[in-house]
């Protein structure tokens, strides 16, 4: 019986990693949802100065490498806080 409960035992300390590795993740992927529907009203990403952006008659070119920048600098902080081992 005890052998029964030592494995019953590490299921639940698995799915409980996964469980709650999932609800980071829905919780960030509802941040960064939040972020991109209000970014493009109250936030200039994608118009930063920096972000380069070429139009010609038939032909546009946008590439948005400051806010590429941006966008890496601040998920590295979050992340970092999330995820740190101290």
């Amino acid at each position: 019986m005890t052998e029964r409960k030592g494995k019953r035992m590490m299921f639940d300390n698995g799915f409980e990693s996964i469980g709650k590795t999932l609800i980071i993740a829905g919780i960030v992927l509802f941040i960064l949802g939040v972020a991109l529907y209000f970014g493009g009203k109250y936030i200039a990403l994608g118009r930063l100065p920096g972000d380069i952006h070429f139009e010609r008659e038939n032909f546009s070119f946008h590439f948005p490498v400051v806010t590429s920048i941006v966008i890496s600098l601040v998920l590295t902080v979050i992340l970092n806080l999330f995820f740190s081992r101290r």
